[in-house]
């Protein structure tokens, strides 16, 4: 056997040997063996550089030197999932269900993993791209760090699509995460509080080589793409094993709510004897044709819900109170706590959330309480332990004013919070509203944070984010904390924000219940913030994934003078408050008013070349079929449910080349 076919020979053994190890956990070489191959195998490929592949299970040690991580776009946005906390949450979203999709509804319960959410590109069978969640639009490239982690496979087994994404969590398994504070003692190093943030810390690692010394797993859940010949969510996670993926043993499809709470309620006390820690279960509608019926909310699918099991909780004293004013004017009590430990932290204060979250609870200060975090993240007080309640305890007086600028409270019918009327004159509204409009995914001026801010505002520079516009070099110099370089990288970060685009500069204003997705949406759909400024209620609402809440507000901030006063000098200062005109053409272009699917695999484009041909000329891309469909672009190999739903709907059907001469 020449080197070069040895090469090959030890390649495909020993990434066999690391799905068996790794996937199956059934080892059939010794760790020893195993080794000495891979040690043979490095020589060999140092030797014959060209026969090094992507693919090669050399590749997993590591090597790479990241500084900074790219951003890419995802193939698919990586929504987040609606939670619930109690059954009546479960029996509520069925009822949703039901009124919104068609048939019989099964369910996939799935373990929910405490890690960090990953989404791979596989090309021809070979893993390309390794993409973070980040805002759910973009993520960061770490292909080279997850590249090690071993239960990744490199090469898929068996028949497959050519191209698809599929989505996992990176986890740390207890025994491996033990093992690694251990070692840090050993070393004089800090343990790791928990082994989530360390698996999400891992995996942002700059250098691979660390990556590859971390015992990391990754578990795969989902598979998108197009022409994927998948009917079910179960169906997914059994293709995904026969390709090489670990996918949990513990999945189960069932038939009814009743058989999920029953799967809820057995890994509610199982899950203490599993090798990693879970906070909950996934449950999916099964049927992807259901699953395209029910399609998205602005944030999440209809389709799908976590349920999350009860917090850790633990208990200490209730030192104080204090009120914290947000960018909305919305007063949140906040215990003041005796520190404790609770999952893997030191937690030291907790929310009240609101006046009558406080009289439910009857808690005052100096009692023993009971502290959770809720969704395993934000803590808050559950109860008190009266039992040890000292006689001279008196109830909470909740405030009347403002504790920053002494304004008197309101609270609007239907809501439980109160709110700092004072807009423009209560400090911590004007900062928190300036922190919102530079965040990295608003304006993201460069120089400048929260301190910074707070003393700008402090100085009487700025009293809202138009001034932001009006600060000068001069300005900034004399301020405490300030040196000159600072004070010019402020000045050019707030003069190169003016190029952000027009739907960053819309999530940038704050309006209530408009996040990034929602920004993105109106700034499409209107094209300026003049034609939002002067659309109806009814006219908002009829915008895809715009509900009456969101509608209302929007048009309510349009309608306040301090808002449009506010708009005109932003555009004074030139900032973008329109599309461009390149994009405005393309809305207006050929295919405007025009609901897209497509489906099959296309000689002249891939999918994402089509989308953007579909996006610049005007038209929208649809994921599903349905009455409003204009029509289908169809390649070779279209899936067979899509072209039934298309015939049966009587939806016209056309070829690659019959959509190009549309443009």
């Amino acid at each position: 056997m020449s080197d070069k076919e040895l090469i090959v020979q030890l390649q495909n053994e020993l990434n066999e040997h690391n799905y068996n190890y790794y996937v199956l956990d059934n080892p059939t070489i010794t760790d020893y063996d195993f080794d000495m191959k891979l040690k043979q195998l490095q020589i060999l490929e140092s030797q014959y550089p060209e026969l090094r592949k992507s693919n090669s299970p050399t590749q997993r040690v590591g090597g790479q030197i990241t500084k900074n991580f790219e951003t890419d776009f995802h193939s698919y946005p990586m929504y987040s999932l609606d939670n619930s906390y109690t059954k009546e949450d479960l029996y509520n979203w069925e009822s949703r269900l039901k009124k919104l999709s068609t048939g019989t509804i099964e369910y996939t319960c799935e373990l929910k993993y405490d890690g960090a959410s990953i989404s791979l590109t596989y090309k021809n069978g070979i893993l390309v791209k390794a993409l973070t969640r980040g805002d759910g639009i973009k993520g960061d490239n770490v292909t080279a760090n997850i590249k090690t982690i071993k239960s990744v496979p490199l090469k898929l087994k068996g028949e497959f699509p050519p191209l698809f994404d599929i989505r996992g969590e990176i986890i740390i398994p207890l025994s491996g995460f033990k093992i690694m504070n251990e070692e840090r003692k050993l070393n004089g190093n800090e343990p790791f509080k928990n082994p989530r943030n360390t698996a999400s810390g891992s995996i942002k690692i700059q250098d691979s080589r660390e990556v590859a010394k971390r015992p990391l797993e990754c578990f795969a859940f989902s598979i998108l793409g197009e022409n994927i010949n998948i009917d079910s969510q179960f169906q997914c996670l059994e293709k995904a094993r026969s390709w090489g993926f670990k996918v949990p043993k513990e999945a189960r499809c069932v038939g009814s709510i009743e058989q999920v709470i029953k799967f809820i309620n057995y890994w509610d006390k199982a899950r203490k004897k599993l090798p990693y820690e879970i906070d909950g279960i996934v449950v999916k509608v099964n049927s992807f044709v259901q699953q395209r019926e029910l399609g998205y909310t602005a944030k999440a699918p209809r389709w799908a819900m976590a349920y999350k099991f009860r917090a850790e909780q633990t208990s200490t004293k209730f030192n104080s109170i204090s009120y914290q004013i947000g960018r909305t004017g919305a007063v949140t009590p906040v215990a003041n706590l005796a520190p404790v430990e609770l999952g893997g932290t030191i937690v030291k204060r907790a929310s009240l959330h609101n006046e009558d979250q406080i009289r439910k609870l009857d808690v005052r200060i100096g009692d023993l309480v009971y502290v959770q975090k809720g969704g395993e993240i934000i803590p808050k007080i559950t109860g008190v332990d009266f039992s040890q309640r000292k006689a001279s305890t008196i109830p909470i007086n909740y405030i009347s004013k403002c504790p920053e600028c002494q304004s008197v409270l309101v609270r609007n019918n239907g809501e439980a919070q109160h709110y700092c009327p004072n807009t423009q004159g209560c400090h911590p509204q004007i900062v928190g509203r300036i922190e919102h409009f530079i965040s990295r995914k608003a304006m993201d001026i460069d120089g400048l944070g929260g301190e910074t801010v707070a003393l700008l505002v402090k100085a009487d520079l700025i009293f809202d984010i138009a001034d932001l516009y009006n600060i000068s070099f001069e300005s900034l110099v004399p301020l405490d904390r300030i040196a000159e370089k600072s004070a010019m990288n402020i000045i050019n970060g707030i003069e190169e924000s003016k190029k952000m685009p027009f739907e960053r500069v819309l999530f940038g204003l704050g309006i209530r219940y408009v996040g990034e997705t929602v920004a993105k949406t109106l700034a499409k759909y209107y094209g300026s913030i003049a034609l939002i400024s002067e659309a109806t209620i009814d006219n908002l609402e009829g915008v895809d994934e715009i509900g009456t809440k969101i509608a209302q507000s929007v048009h309510s901030f349009f309608r306040d003078e301090k808002n449009i006063r506010l708009i005109s000098r932003l555009h004074e200062y030139g900032l973008i408050l329109e599309l461009s005109d390149e994009y405005k053409s393309f809305k207006n272009g050929p295919l405007k008013g025009d609901r897209i699917v497509i489906s099959g695999v296309f000689e002249k484009f891939d999918r994402n070349e089509i989308k953007k041909l579909i996006e610049v000329n005007g038209g929208k891309l649809v994921s599903s079929i349905s009455a409003k469909t204009s029509y289908v672009v169809s390649g070779s190999n279209m899936g067979p449910s899509k072209r039934i739903k298309a015939e049966s709907l009587g939806i016209s059907i056309i070829t690659e080349k019959e959509f190009l001469e549309k443009l």
